[in-house]
């Protein structure tokens, strides 16, 4: 889908993803020290404001600009004088991403569900490294490929599904090294079984 495609869907007066983080985000950046965060292909931001209210200086950057004004109207109404600074940004995952706020990258860089097929997927993660500062992170979480034989919802596209293998092998020639990398189980409301999420958190390292 381009850009056009998901203004359309985002013009809906009902919120396209859930209020609340993704659960691994919550799990694995909660216990974090706060920081600056770039959140890539956001949609309305739920992740980035998740973290702002938590004390994050978050950046939510998406290719929609619908997608970008609703999560502007969201930190609105939800953040208070005790949050982080927030913004949302209009950015494309396979471009230059946005500078953080101090010029020296980002403590954390998010992958949240950017499905994309192999090419672009390889180019938006290291778009993400180059965004990050040495010893900051990069917490990719996306639908698996055994997600379709095994687990329920996502994309039914093969070719924009990636396990962990694929991910560290897209990150091979980066300059990053490997902290955790996981297939994990994430619970759906009405579904008879879980879905099944790649979870890979990366440390940059100096070039």
């Amino acid at each position: 889908m381009d850009s056009v495609a998901w203004d359309a869907r985002y013009s809906g007066s009902d919120l396209v993803w859930s209020a609340g983080p993704n659960t691994f985000v919550e799990e694995l950046v909660g216990p974090m020290a706060p920081g600056s965060v770039l959140d890539v292909a956001a949609g309305e931001g739920r992740n980035a404001l998740w973290l702002a209210e938590r004390g994050w200086d978050a950046t939510s950057a998406d290719f929609s600009p619908v997608a970008v004004e609703r999560a502007r109207d969201i930190a609105g109404r939800r953040l208070g004088a005790d949050a982080g600074p927030f913004r949302a940004l209009v950015a494309d995952a396979l471009e230059p991403l946005p500078t953080a706020p101090s010029g020296d990258g980002y403590d954390l860089v998010l992958f949240a569900y950017l499905q994309l097929p192999d090419a672009q997927w390889r180019r938006a993660l290291a778009r993400g490294v180059e965004a990050v500062r040495p010893g900051g992170a990069v917490l990719v979480v996306c639908h698996a490929s055994r997600n379709l034989a095994d687990g329920v919802g996502g994309p039914q596209d093969p070719a924009v599904l990636h396990d962990p293998d694929d991910v560290l092998a897209a990150a091979a020639d980066l300059p990053v090294e490997v902290v955790s990398s996981d297939l994990r189980e994430r619970v759906v409301d009405g579904a008879d079984r879980p879905a099944l999420d790649t979870v890979v958190l990366l440390r940059r390292v100096a070039d």
